[in-house]
């Protein structure tokens, strides 16, 4: 059974940076592709980033130029840095490979103060 377990999120101000953790167990992963999703309050879950099994990423326009996915196959481990922070990047962020999802994991919260 897959289990996917995020880390690294908390309190930042505007402009700070953070380093999102998510270790996968139970999956080939290195065979997949993987990414991060966010939940703000009150609204959908939506992809933040993706990276193929190949490295080729992907990500939505509110945080191109802001946001880098990566990934360990050896860790079994994506990471997302995350720079520039906004206030509008406040979210719990999950990770979970492309649908049909797995299990969705804990996440992390991310806020960020203005």
């Amino acid at each position: 059974q897959v289990q996917l377990v995020e880390s690294g999120g908390g309190l930042v101000q505007a402009g700070g940076s953070l380093r999102l953790s998510c270790a996968v167990s139970g999956s080939t992963f290195s065979l997949n592709g993987i990414g991060w999703y966010r939940q703000a309050p009150g609204k959908q879950r939506e992809l933040v980033a993706v990276i193929g099994s190949g490295g080729i990423t992907n990500y939505v326009d509110s945080v191109k130029g802001r946001f880098t996915i990566s990934r360990d196959n050896a860790k079994k481990t994506v990471y997302l840095q995350m720079n520039s922070l906004k206030p509008e990047d406040t979210a719990v962020y999950y990770c979970n490979f492309p649908p049909p999802f797995r299990s969705w994991g804990q996440g992390t919260q991310v806020t960020v103060s203005s």
